[in-house]
């Protein structure tokens, strides 16, 4: 984390903060819990800096048309960037996570990878006259801007099935281009704040799975100020039934974990997060549908019945694979709203009462829940209290 002093390089575990990381490492694996570290593209521009040294050795970062290295800023200051659509410069790339596996880690958080380079004015990423290898074609940067975060994800998929053969890896990006399902999975960043942030969520969710991305999910709690308890509740509920659960915060936006909450949050947010341990089997036999077909986790109402115009504008509700329909609340103050059925007979889980869609049903929604209904005939396989 490059907020943190000492903290500069990527790839590198800075100051002391962390003096015994793969002790860490395995102490909390045996509770089940495996760290993610983040990565960014940006390179420290700092001489003896051991990932600058190598690259700049081995001639691995962009250039200019003069034939300069380009320089811009990333999180923790002055900073080079890898050419990441050449497969030189990946293959190098990707031998690099071999520190942190080494250390323990075992998934791989992308962040800033668009890529960005923080300015005063203009736009915020590398300068248009960069230079990179587009695998041969070549091309400036306004060609390698869309690609660059899916090169840097194939450099960490491939690198890591080099590195580690009888794992999967695990790689979540912050940027994309089609094709990114192939190496791992998309967080949407921090689309908006507020109650608005949390329906822009279930709004990406549901376009990348449309567009060949099954693994994607919102960062809970969103950009700016620390959400209300109401707000951080509602967002786990609806996070714990989406492919990618990750919750979000930065130092300069205050404190929001749910951790760091009073008693009453930390029971919900525990509960919803149950829920989720509960439904994994169940996200694991998505996924592995999604791999064989292409049908994402995540679906629109209008997926098994397109002919249902009364569907097509629903964007408050949602189909987790066949079996399921979730319907988050996403505005303050809500404990009922109305869900849309498709047709077939559904049963609310919660009162296990059958309703016959299609229909629109009202169905209560406490904070300590939001509303799910199950398709009659569908089979979920779910975790028991024992972990079966």
């Amino acid at each position: 984390d490059p907020g943190r002093p000492g903290a500069r390089e990527v790839f590198t575990v800075g100051g002391d903060g962390f003096p015994a990381l793969p002790e860490l490492a395995d102490e909390l694996g045996q509770d089940g819990v495996r760290l993610v570290s983040a990565v960014r593209p940006a390179v420290g521009a700092v001489p003896g800096g051991s990932v600058h040294d190598r690259g700049a050795a081995g001639d691995v970062f962009v250039r200019d048309a003069a034939g300069a290295v380009v320089r811009g800023v990333g999180a923790a200051g002055e900073a080079v960037f890898p050419d990441l659509t050449d497969a030189r410069v990946r293959a190098w790339w990707g031998g690099l996570y071999a520190e942190p596996l080494a250390l323990g880690c075992a998934g791989f958080w992308h962040e800033e990878d668009e890529p960005t380079s923080f300015t005063a004015f203009g736009e915020r990423t590398l300068p248009r006259s960069a230079r990179h290898a587009l695998d041969g074609a070549g091309g400036d940067h306004r060609e390698a801007h869309n690609v660059y975060a899916l090169c840097m994800a194939r450099a960490a998929y491939e690198g890591l099935r080099r590195l580690a053969p009888d794992e999967r890896p695990c790689v979540v990006s912050r940027s994309g281009w089609a094709g990114q399902q192939r190496y791992g999975g998309i967080r949407s960043g921090p689309v908006a704040a507020g109650w608005p942030g949390l329906r822009a969520s279930l709004a990406v969710v549901l376009g990348l799975g449309l567009c060949g991305v099954p693994l994607a999910g919102a960062d809970i709690g969103g950009p700016g100020d620390v959400p209300s308890p109401e707000l951080y509740v509602r967002w786990l509920q609806l996070g714990a039934h989406l492919p990618l659960l990750r919750t979000h915060a930065v130092p300069r936006e205050g404190r929001r974990h749910s951790g760091e909450c009073d008693a009453d949050v930390v029971a919900l947010a525990r509960a919803a997060l149950l829920e989720r341990r509960r439904l994994q089997p169940y996200f694991m036999t998505l996924a592995h549908l999604a791999r064989r077909t292409g049908a994402p986790p995540v679906r629109p109402l209008w997926w098994a019945t397109p002919e249902d115009r009364a569907l097509r504008d629903c964007d408050d509700a949602f189909l987790l694979g066949d079996g399921l329909l979730v319907a988050p609340v996403t505005a303050p103050g809500t404990v009922r709203r109305t869900v849309p059925l498709p047709r077939g007979r559904w049963y609310d889980t919660a009162t296990e009462r059958a309703y016959e869609g299609p229909a629109r049903v009202p169905a209560d929604a406490p904070l300590e829940r939001i509303p799910v209904f199950a398709r009659a005939g569908a089979v979920l396989p779910v975790r028991g209290p024992g972990g079966g």
